[in-house]
């Protein structure tokens, strides 16, 4: 079948009623929220939530777009943000999308079909590749000391689905037990029975506690390996480290959430030997970025998210 052009594809999108919104909660990410638009329907809904609250003019990319609505984020991190998103949309669906994502508008449409066929279904996300074509890192499964020990010693190169998080492989199955939620679509309601995502967090691991919250229900997370969606990682306007530090406490917090002071301090001690391990070699290889996010995870790991 012959693809349609870009004027005929439009103007079929702006016949459509469409039943999902897409969210995307952004902070200092007007450049990349900008790109992201030039590849969607003009009529598309779409919720902004700013957590930088005006502060690059954000709200100016909604002026043209008639379905699409600006709100002030509370600027308490992700999850906050998300929710306000969510839990105020009309639609049956919405689409979690961070802002350096590049979703077309066919990948987003299946997503949102698969949780139209499948009631048991509390979530659908697609496979995100890093600017060379490199599988991400998409989500993983409850951490325990033996998949932190797989993970710190670099076992999860030889038993992928053994460590802590999933590197998928395009078009063969994985079935994790939590997405990290880059491109997920998710159906409102059922969003707003499990509560939402835990605001006690101010970014990362409520991905994880969402996926705990998913399994106690009786439901199911899909990953779909084969829809590939280029992610850039600079979401934000804050540093790697400085996000590598916030990683570093929200997963001691959801450790110590479930599960013991020693059994937490055991994952904590082989996560942290692994990162040692790392650093050496790359200051070997020159890579003193790397080393700079090693030991603000490490930092964020025993003594909190940053100041």
């Amino acid at each position: 079948m012959e693809e349609l052009s870009g004027d005929l594809a439009t103007a079929i999108h702006e016949k459509r009623r469409w039943n999902y919104e897409l969210v995307v909660v952004t902070y200092h990410s007007r450049p990349l929220v900008e790109s992201m638009f030039e590849r969607l329907p003009v009529d598309l809904p779409i919720v902004i939530v700013d957590n930088a609250q005006g502060a690059d003019g954000m709200g100016e990319l909604i002026e043209n777009r008639p379905s699409a609505r600006y709100l002030t984020g509370p600027g308490r991190g992700y999850p906050s943000g998300a929710n306000l998103g969510v839990l105020s949309s009309t639609y049956d669906y919405v689409v979690l999308v961070d802002p350096d994502t590049s979703p077309a508008i066919d990948q987003i449409d299946s997503l949102v079909r698969d949780l139209e066929q499948d009631p048991g279904l509390a979530a659908v996300e697609v496979m995100t590749v890093e600017p060379d074509g490199r599988a991400e890192l998409s989500g993983g499964w409850e951490p325990t000391p033996l998949r932190a020990f797989v993970h710190a010693a670099g076992l999860h190169k030889l038993f992928p689905t053994a460590g802590l998080y999933a590197r998928p492989v395009p078009g063969q199955p994985l079935q994790p037990e939590w997405m990290s939620g880059s491109c997920t679509a998710v159906p409102v309601r059922i969003f707003r029975e499990l509560g939402g995502f835990d605001e006690s967090y101010f970014v990362y691991s409520d991905d994880v506690e969402f996926g705990r919250r998913v399994r106690e229900a009786g439901l199911r997370l899909r990953l779909r390996t084969d829809i590939c969606m280029q992610h850039l990682g600079t979401g934000s306007g804050e540093g790697r480290p400085r996000m590598l530090r916030y990683r570093g406490a929200s997963m001691t917090r959801y450790l110590l959430r479930y599960n013991t002071t020693s059994r937490t301090n055991a994952m904590r001690v082989f996560l942290s030997v692994g990162l040692a391990a790392r650093i050496p070699l790359c200051l070997l290889r020159n890579r003193r970025a790397q080393v700079l996010e090693h030991v603000a995870y490490l930092r964020g790991l025993w003594f909190g998210p940053p100041t």
